[in-house]
C-alpha cells in the first residue's frame, strides 16, 4: 500500500505542480504584452494569458492530491513527526497559499486591466497610457516574483523529500 500511496504521490506532484510552475511562470510575459498596444499578437497574447490563468485555477483545485496522498505515505511510513516532512508540509501550505492567495488573484487582475486596457490606450483616457502601462509592469514584476518564490518552495520540497534528513535509507 506504501509504494502505491508514494506513487500516486509522486506522479500528482509532477502531473499537478509542474504545469502549475510553468503556467504561472509563462503568464506575466503574455498578460504585459496583451495589455501593451497592438492588434492581433496582443489578442493572442490575451488568449494565452487567459489559458495560463485557466491552467493555474484548475491546477491548484487538483493539486490538493499532492499533500493528500504526502501525508497518506506519510502515516503509512510512520514519518509524521520528523522535522524533514514537518518543514514539507509548512512549505507545501505556505506554496498553496502563496497560488491561492496571491498568483491567481494577481492572474485575473492582470487579465481584467488587460480586458479594460484597449479603452485607455493611445486615446489618452485616464492618465494618457502610461501610468497603466507602468502598472502593468509593476504587476506583471510582482507576479513574476511570486511565482519565483513558489517555485522556489517546490523546489526546497523536492530537495527535502530527496534528502530526507535523518533518513536510514542511506540516500
Amino acid at each position: 500500500m506504501t509504494k502505491l500511496l508514494l506513487s500516486v504521490h509522486v506522479l500528482a506532484a509532477i502531473l499537478v505542480v509542474g504545469p502549475i510552475a510553468v503556467a504561472a511562470s509563462l503568464f506575466p510575459r503574455h498578460a504585459r504584452q496583451a495589455a501593451s498596444g497592438g492588434g492581433g499578437p496582443r489578442e493572442r497574447d490575451a488568449g494565452v494569458a487567459a489559458v495560463l490563468h485557466r491552467i493555474c485555477r484548475g491546477y491548484a483545485v487538483v493539486g490538493v492530491a499532492v499533500p493528500v496522498f504526502g501525508i497518506a505515505t506519510g502515516a503509512q511510513l510512520g514519518v509524521l513527526t520528523d522535522a524533514w516532512l514537518v518543514v514539507s508540509m509548512a512549505l507545501t501550505a505556505l506554496a498553496a497559499a502563496l497560488l491561492v492567495l496571491a498568483i491567481v488573484p494577481g492572474q485575473r487582475r492582470m487579465i481584467e486591466a488587460a480586458v479594460t486596457a484597449p479603452g485607455t490606450g493611445a486615446g489618452g483616457e485616464a492618465g494618457g497610457g502610461g501610468d497603466a502601462a507602468g502598472g502593468t509592469r509593476s504587476a506583471a514584476a510582482r507576479l513574476a516574483m511570486l511565482t519565483g518564490v513558489f517555485n522556489l518552495l517546490w523546489a526546497v520540497v523536492v530537495v527535502l523529500m530527496i534528502v530526507r534528513p535523518g533518513s536510514t535509507t542511506g540516500a
